[in-house]
């Protein structure tokens, strides 16, 4: 009786491994879908910089893409945050850099893309 109370205690820890292993890769995955998205949008706004030829896109508070980055319902990323900066010294380069907030990480820890669009001249 006593080998078969420590073989179910092993098995149960066992499966509570296995368990928790599993909610590290739902983690992982959330994690990855959300970089993924937020390479997708920074390469939008690139697009968007090609297109017109210049490095200045507004991305203000008001603006739709700052809108559209900040609605996780619409490919949206949690408190997401856009900004673009011109490299100085230079006219045809720019910085993108797309911050947001996964739920799983703590509040200090906010996730960061940045990306570097160099236009021809």
């Amino acid at each position: 009786m006593l080998e078969v109370l420590v073989s179910v205690l092993l098995f149960s820890f066992g499966i509570l491994g296995l368990i928790g292993l599993q909610a590290r890769a739902v983690s992982f995955s959330v994690d990855a879908e959300d970089r993924n998205r937020a390479a997708l949008l920074a390469n939008e706004i690139a697009s968007t910089m090609w297109i017109t030829r210049s490095v200045t896109v507004d991305v203000s508070d008001g603006s739709s893409w700052q809108t559209r980055i900040a609605d996780p319902s619409k490919d949206g990323l949690p408190g997401g945050e856009i900004s673009v900066t011109t490299v100085s010294g230079t006219t045809n380069s720019a910085d993108i850099e797309i911050t947001w907030q996964a739920p799983s990480r703590g509040t200090n820890d906010p996730n960061k893309l940045r990306t570097r669009v160099v236009l021809p001249q």
